[in-house]
């Protein structure tokens, strides 16, 4: 079997960040049998073939970011019921007030990792 091909390009909307599409040509890891049986369905197009069962992992959990995400929220509420503005909050996270605002008062943001 021949190894896998791997294009990386750049991605228009991250500049300065990369993703990989990774590709196989069905016949060189695939049984003939099963390869025919996907020839019925489609050919000659490229396919995602999902991980097997339920491996799924939600945004952020692997990288860290979403716990960040949160601890921030925390800071960002706890801030606020101490006595700091709105505005203040605005300039020391970068975020605009309808963004701390949902932060503050919204009781279905995740508040936990």
């Amino acid at each position: 079997m021949k190894k896998s091909v791997m294009n990386t390009k750049k991605h228009p909307r991250n500049l300065g960040r990369y993703f990989d599409l990774k590709y196989v040509n069905a016949k060189d890891v695939l049984p003939p049998e099963i390869l025919a049986q996907v020839q019925k369905y489609t050919c000659g197009a490229l396919i995602y073939v999902p991980k097997a069962g339920d491996e799924k992992v939600g945004w952020g959990q692997r990288s860290g970011a979403r716990a960040q995400v949160v601890n921030r929220n925390r800071g960002i509420i706890e801030a606020y019921k101490s006595g700091t503005a709105i505005h203040e909050l605005m300039e020391e996270h970068c975020l605009s007030e309808a963004s701390i605002r949902k932060i503050i008062y919204n009781k279905d943001i995740v508040t936990t990792a």
